[in-house]
């Protein structure tokens, strides 16, 4: 992916370059920043946000994969790539971003997190402002950032959803995954009441299934929560995701025609249409204020 990794470092170059002449009073395009969540682990939630990554990008969107996952990490799996480099290495100073970025499938751009993300949380302000300026510096060039968070609701986990724009929710069916994603959505919910939440309900037999499985999290969330989660959209359960996996290519490269093809670009079709929020005035937006929020929270 050669190619790919020029065009990268060529966009961000040429970025520094706008910036510098431009002076600071220039304001660089912020991307949304998404971060995907789940009650349980076995949801498929880093599927579906790979799959969501490369929808985006085949309508034409500026898209990042970041795999937060600490413990684990497996976007590089999905994809049958073996990552040279990942966060550890901009951390300890070894690589620069455009260096560690790796690409999957249709040239997606994703960054390997690993045991990297761990060290984050110990950083200095000093080494905190250089990896922001290092992400910044990719992510002037992006329209979504997607950040794989890790399953269940750790210190780390909190902090991504708290501090992205919005939070997707991936449930199944499944009883014990009901339960967690609205258990996840209500401590999260009782800190920070304006985080704003979407749901995605994975392994659906259909759309009836599908309505039936988020009305029980939304009418719950808005008699006990006062709190509206609308459902974004569904994915139908069918063996070619599984087949997809297997073969380490995404379903949505693998099996274009399938219906949980089809979902994912109706769910990407519904993002890419989403008008960006105004931000407060004077407060810390994009990337920056993305970074400082997630990292400083305690």
């Amino acid at each position: 992916m050669s190619d790919q990794a020029e065009s990268l470092r060529a966009m961000i170059q040429s970025r520094a370059l706008r910036e510098k002449q431009d002076g600071p009073e220039v304001q660089a395009k912020s991307a949304k920043i998404i971060t995907v969540s789940s009650g349980k682990g076995g949801v498929g939630k880093s599927n579906f946000t790979l799959n969501l990554a490369l929808g985006l990008q085949a309508l034409g969107k500026k898209v990042l994969l970041f795999d937060a996952d600490i413990g684990m990490a497996n976007i590089d799996v999905l994809m049958g790539v073996r990552p040279r480099y990942s966060l550890y290495h901009l951390l300890k100073g070894e690589k620069k971003i455009s260096e560690i970025v790796e690409y999957g499938q249709n040239g997606l751009p994703f960054i390997a997190g690993g045991s990297g993300l761990a060290d984050l949380f110990s950083l200095s302000e000093q080494d905190l402002e250089y990896f922001t300026s290092q992400i910044e510096a990719i992510a002037g060039e992006m329209d979504f950032i997607l950040f794989d968070t890790g399953a269940g609701l750790s210190k780390e986990t909190f902090n991504f959803i708290t501090a992205a724009d919005e939070c997707l929710v991936v449930t199944t069916p499944e009883p014990t995954s009901i339960t967690d994603a609205y258990a996840l959505i209500k401590v999260v919910s009782s800190t920070r009441p304006d985080v704003k939440f979407r749901l995605v309900i994975n392994r659906a037999e259909g759309e009836k299934e599908a309505r039936f499985v988020a009305d029980k999290i939304t009418l719950v969330a808005e008699r006990f929560l006062d709190l509206s989660i609308p459902l974004l959209g569904y994915i139908h359960d069918e063996p070619y995701v599984v087949n997809a996996v297997k073969r380490q290519i995404p379903f949505l490269v693998a099996y274009p025609h399938c219906s949980a093809s089809k979902d994912i670009r109706q769910i990407a079709q519904a993002f890419a249409e989403d008008k960006q929020e105004v931000r407060q005035e004077g407060a810390l937006t994009g990337i920056k204020g993305f970074l400082h929020k997630w990292l400083r929270t305690k």
